[in-house]
């Protein structure tokens, strides 16, 4: 018998005639799903929230101005978001890089509802429930980082 005419696997041949997925195969969507958004939130802040700050455009320097913290402040988070965002596509920072990233949008968010009378405060809550998500389930990450940062085998 050919590879293609092999019969399948009862598992298979069962999961396959009540059109349920196998756990392989439900496990590769959630992987695929969980890189698709760490990209997604690494455009979002390499390009829609960390290119304004780091090109002085006039919408990013006008809150920052309005703060009081300048071009420096406004330069400062800028980098930190980009770092953020390259960070969440290299495997073994994704972890930190979303720990990081929400501890910044906590940040976001108190200043937003203190100083700038909460005008689009909700923004830093939401990003904050995917970053917790890559942050919990890439968290086995943080061990290979460490041991990266020792040099041990």
């Amino acid at each position: 018998m050919s590879e293609l005419s092999a019969p399948l696997p009862a598992s298979a041949a069962s999961a396959a005639s009540t059109g349920s997925e196998t756990p392989t195969a439900g496990r590769r969507r959630a992987r695929v799903a969980l890189h698709g958004l760490e990209v997604l939130l690494a455009l979002f802040y390499g390009v829609a929230s960390a290119l304004p700050k780091l090109i002085a455009h006039p919408s990013a320097a006008e809150s920052f101005d309005k703060l009081g913290w300048g071009d420096t402040g406004m330069y400062a988070i800028g980098v930190l978001e980009l770092a953020g965002a390259v960070a969440l596509l290299i495997p073994v920072l994704r972890s930190v890089a979303a720990v990081s990233l929400g501890a910044l949008m906590v940040g976001a968010f108190i200043v937003t509802i203190v100083a700038l009378d909460g005008q689009n405060a909700a923004t830093p809550l939401i990003l904050l429930v995917p970053l917790g998500l890559i942050a919990w389930v890439r968290r086995d990450s943080v061990r290979d980082l460490a041991r990266l940062v020792r040099r041990t085998p």
